[in-house]
């Protein structure tokens, strides 16, 4: 049967293997000028039969087909099936259209079709943004098609003027917040984006501003790209720096500082014609701009009153669910309540509700294990926790309900949500079964054999007296009782004293920043022999801002480069090995805007970071 089976397996993985594989998709744009004229690429992959004529795309509403389809460049390869050990190659076909969009608006192509075999596939419909004319008024000469900063192929930005001089309009970044008045503990989002009419050859360091006042929660931006967009009447090449979810710690008026850019553009140069071929090709010369944001004000308005007792703090939208492992246990046997908490909101602060077991239970700490994501519509997550007694005792008992309350943003009221409440039948264990508890038992009694007298008499005969040196009242002797006491009273203060620098968190974080750095600059050393730029340069910021967060003192969430370096100021640190942090810093926050760095850049960053903290370490000695 097993080798019928296998049998079987290969034939259906050869069948599966033999009926071809085809995908047909169009891909255009995201965003055009209006009666720009811009290319709609349909790419045909098949593993077997090949497209019998050109696909047809049928006409649509706000544009008009100029040109095509025209066939592009092919490309195959092929592979080995490990199970099957067939060779399948593998093709790809491009037909390019010329369009031209005729309204403002969003258009949409409606899928083209192509014929392969004796079958005709559809591919999907393609969506297209198409933005109003630009207003500016056009400047001489050819505008730069060329962008390797990542603009889609076709965009048509404003031509800049064919100067160095750079203008306000012509380049800039701003900051936007997605609302200027919330709540306290309400998210908003905050998002830089880089709007350009030149090319810009890379971007050398950016300074985003400090979020004083709020707790921050990064969105992630994998890969960024540029698009084209129309901003006061003009269109750019636009892409988002950084996005983030910010949560106001306090009421009042809380501005947002400014933030800044180096970048290097290429800008036309206005160098005299010195050939004929000069008339032709354009110069180009790279210019260093340097962007500031300006700062942002919002307004937090405070919680209204009328706070529930359980109220802690959470805004948002939540849900809340509870389970318990058993209702029937017997002592020394674990108890599990299990309470999940879900929804839109800063999930990870939300303080967990309080459950209440019986003065007969012996309580653990609750184990919490949060989950969430991030993005630019704001925050949604899953808080599970657990929490985990021991019953030492049998009986009947009850665990009362917990509750949870949060202020809704949908209503503008608090809102209470309530556990189960639980009854709990304990019956008597077996003695020794289960978790260690209080075992009661007696020590065994000696016999006592009759000896039918009620009083045995002392022996008063047959005794001698030895004479001689005794070891009483010996340096030995007293030794014997002075040593053990000498160790017990070093011990006691050793133990003392190791009990009060273990009770002082702050130090005890201090002396394991070193610890806990180096073991996420070894993942990061990992990262860095795999190639893996992001997340290296990931790991290698996490290990510096952990380090300055332990041996500062300062929670990780409310550290800042600001405060950082006032603090390593104050421990007396020099200069010169603060600004190799904040080098550190920097090169890691933004080194995915940045060209592809090589692997020396790399090796370079990895150094400088472990002989930093070695010098951090020999400056502050805790």
């Amino acid at each position: 049967m097993r080798k019928l089976f296998f049998l079987f397996i290969l034939f259906i993985t050869g069948y599966l293997n033999g009926i071809a594989q085809i995908t047909f998709k169009g891909n255009a744009d995201k965003a055009v000028v209006v009666n720009q004229q811009f290319r709609l690429t349909y790419t045909l992959t098949t593993t077997g039969d090949v497209a019998k004529d050109l696909p047809r795309l049928p006409s649509g509403k706000g544009f008009d087909i100029l040109y095509g389809p025209v066939e592009g460049p092919r490309s195959s390869s092929s592979f080995v099936d490990l199970i099957s050990g067939q060779a399948t190659t593998k093709a790809s076909f491009v037909y390019v259209y010329t369009l031209q969009a005729k309204e403002e608006g969003t258009i949409t192509i409606p899928a083209a079709t192509i014929k392969v075999g004796n079958s005709e596939y559809k591919s999907n419909e393609v969506t297209v943004k198409v933005l109003p004319p630009d207003q500016a008024p056009a400047s001489s000469g050819n505008s730069d098609n060329s962008d390797n900063s990542g603009s889609q192929s076709g965009n048509q930005a404003s031509n800049p003027s064919s100067s160095t001089n750079i203008g306000n309009n012509d380049l800039f970044v701003r900051a936007q917040v997605s609302k200027n008045s919330m709540y306290e503990n309400e998210g908003f989002l905050i998002t830089f984006k880089l709007y350009s009419l030149y090319d810009v050859r890379s971007i050398e360091s950016v300074k985003f501003p400090e979020y004083e006042g709020f707790v921050a929660q990064e969105v992630e931006l994998p890969n960024p790209q540029w698009t084209l967009e129309n901003y006061n009447g003009r269109n750019y090449r636009s892409v988002v720096l950084k996005q983030t979810i910010l949560y106001p710690q306090h009421s009042g008026k809380i501005t947002i500082g400014s933030g800044k850019l180096d970048l290097i553009v290429a800008v036309r140069s206005n160098r005299q014609m010195r050939s004929i071929f000069d008339g032709f090709l354009d110069a180009y010369e790279n210019v260093k701009k340097e962007l500031r944001t300006s700062p942002i004000t919002v307004d937090v308005k405070a919680l209204p009153s009328g706070k529930p007792a359980s109220f802690n703090g959470a805004v948002g939208e939540y849900k809340m669910t509870s389970s318990i492992s058993s209702n029937n246990v017997k002592t020394n046997d674990a108890v599990t309540i299990k309470v999940t908490i879900s929804g839109s909101g800063n999930i990870k602060l939300v303080k967990n509700p309080e459950i209440v077991f019986p003065n007969d239970f012996e309580v653990y700490d609750p184990k919490v294990d949060p989950s969430q994501k991030v993005s630019a519509g704001g925050v949604t997550g899953v808080k599970t926790i657990e929490y985990y007694a021991i019953p030492r005792y049998a009986g009947d008992f009850t665990i009362p309900k917990a509750e949870f309350s949060y202020f809704d943003l949908n209503s503008g009221t608090y809102k209470t949500l309530s556990t189960d409440e639980y009854k709990l039948h304990v019956e008597q264990g077996e003695a020794g079964s289960g978790t260690s508890g209080p075992i009661m038992s007696s020590t065994n009694k000696e016999d006592v054999r009759f000896v039918g007298k009620d009083i045995r008499y002392i022996q008063t005969q047959g005794f001698s007296f030895h004479q001689g040196e005794f070891f009483f009242g010996t340096i030995g002797y007293w030794l014997f009782y002075l040593l053990p006491a000498i160790l017990f009273i070093v011990f006691f203060v050793i133990y003392r004293k190791q009990a009060a620098e273990n009770a002082n968190i702050a130090l005890v974080r201090t002396k394991k920043a070193n610890k806990v750095a180096s073991k996420r600059l070894k993942s990061a050393g990992k990262f860095l022999k795999e190639n893996q730029k992001e997340a290296f340069y990931d790991e290698v910021l996490k290990a510096v801002w952990g380090y300055l967060s332990d041996k500062l003192n300062i929670p990780v969430s409310s550290l800042t480069k600001d405060n950082v370096e006032a603090e390593l100021t104050q421990y007396g640190v020099g200069e010169d090995l603060i600004k190799e942090f904040m080098d550190i810093l920097n090169t890691c926050e933004f080194a995915r805007f940045a060209p592809a760095q090589g692997t020396g850049a790399m090796d370079e960053l990895y150094n400088s970071t472990v002989k930093a903290i070695d010098k951090m370490e020999n400056t502050i000695k805790k």
